[in-house]
C-alpha cells in the first residue's frame, strides 16, 4: 500500500526508527541492517557508517517500488515482537503512534489484528461524524500557515490528535491541540507582523492568544475558549494535572475541537 508515500513521508519514517533524544527508541547505524532484516528485506546492504538517517532513508527510497516492502518495515517498527530485548514495553505503542501521525496524511494507518500489525487505509472516527458533525476543520493547514515545513509538521499534530480521540488518550489529544494551537498563532505573528520585537521562541501561548485578539485576527469568543485550552495544554506537565484535581475526558476533548476549529477558520478569514 505504501508504494507511492511521499519523500518526506520516508524520511519522517526513517527518523522514527533510527530514534533519538525526542523518539522512544533509539538504534545504532550498526542496528538498522537488521531490523530491515526482521521486516523480512533480502540481500541487506551492510551499514557504511554513514550518518543514519541519511543511510535507512537511502535504503527506503531504493525498495519503495519492491511491492510490500515499505509496508513491512512500518509493520515490524509497531510490533511488539521488536521491543522484547529491549526492555521497554510501551515502545511499539509509542510508536504506532507516531508513525500513525504521519501516515494519516498519506491516508493509510496502522491498526492490530490478531496481534499484529497491519496496514489499512485511514478510517475517520465515526463518532466524530455521528456526534460532533460541527468541529470538522473547514480549512486546509496550508491555506492558513505561510511556512511551508511547519504546515505539514501541524498538520501531522492534528492528525495525532484525531488518532489519540480515536483511542481514548484524551489528555494527549488536548495537549496536541494546544501545541496545534501554538503553531498556527506563531506562524501568524511571523508572516503578518514581521518588525515585532521579541523572539518567537520567547513567545507565550497566552501571549498569542491575546495577541491575536488585538490584531483581531481571531474574535472575542475564540480568545475566551482559548484560553481555557492554554489551561488543558499544561496538562503536559503531571502537577498541573494534580492542582486541576481531575483527568480531562471525552467531554473535555469535545470542548477543544470547536475552539481550534474557529482559531483556524478566523485566521483563514483574516488573511491577507
Amino acid at each position: 500500500m505504501l508504494e507511492s508515500i511521499d519523500d518526506n513521508t520516508l524520511d519522517e519514517i526513517a527518523r522514527i526508527a533510527c530514534g533519538g533524544d525526542d523518539y522512544p527508541v533509539y538504534r545504532r547505524g550498526a542496528e538498522l541492517p537488521k531490523l530491515l532484516q526482521q521486516a523480512g528485506w533480502e540481500n541487506v546492504a551492510p551499514y557504511n557508517g554513514e550518518q543514519r538517517r541519511s543511510w535507512l532513508t537511502n535504503q527506503l527510497r531504493q525498495r519503495r517500488d519492491a511491492a510490500g516492502a515499505i509496508d513491512a518495515l512500518v509493520c515490524r517498527l509497531a510490533d511488539r515482537r521488536e521491543y522484547v530485548h529491549r526492555n521497554e514495553p510501551l515502545a511499539a505503542a509509542e510508536v504506532t503512534e507516531l508513525l500513525n501521525s504521519i501516515l494519516a496524511i498519506e491516508g493509510f494507518e496502522i491498526a492490530h489484528s490478531q496481534g499484529r500489525p497491519v496496514i489499512r487505509p485511514y478510517k475517520q472516527p465515526e463518532d466524530q461524524e455521528q456526534q460532533s458533525p460541527d468541529v470538522m476543520l473547514h480549512v486546509a493547514m496550508a491555506d492558513i500557515v505561510r511556512d511551508a515545513d511547519l504546515a505539514i509538521v501541524l498538520e501531522s499534530r492534528l492528525n495525532e490528535a484525531r488518532i489519540c480521540d480515536r483511542n481514548g488518550a484524551y489528555a494527549s489529544a488536548i495537549i496536541m491541540l494546544g501545541s496545534l494551537l501554538e503553531g498556527v498563532l506563531l506562524d501568524a505573528v511571523k508572516a503578518r507582523t514581521p518588525n515585532a520585537q521579541k523572539p518567537l521562541d520567547k513567545w507565550t501561548l497566552h501571549e498569542l492568544i491575546e495577541t491575536a485578539h488585538h490584531e483581531k485576527w481571531i474574535q472575542a469568543d475564540v480568545r475566551g475558549f482559548a484560553g481555557k485550552l492554554r489551561e488543558y495544554r499544561n496538562l503536559v506537565h503531571p502537577n498541573a494535572q494534580v492542582k486541576i484535581g481531575h483527568a480531562p475526558d471525552r467531554d473535555t476533548l469535545s470542548m477543544c475541537w470547536p475552539v481550534i476549529n474557529a482559531a483556524l477558520n478566523d485566521l483563514a478569514a483574516t488573511a491577507t
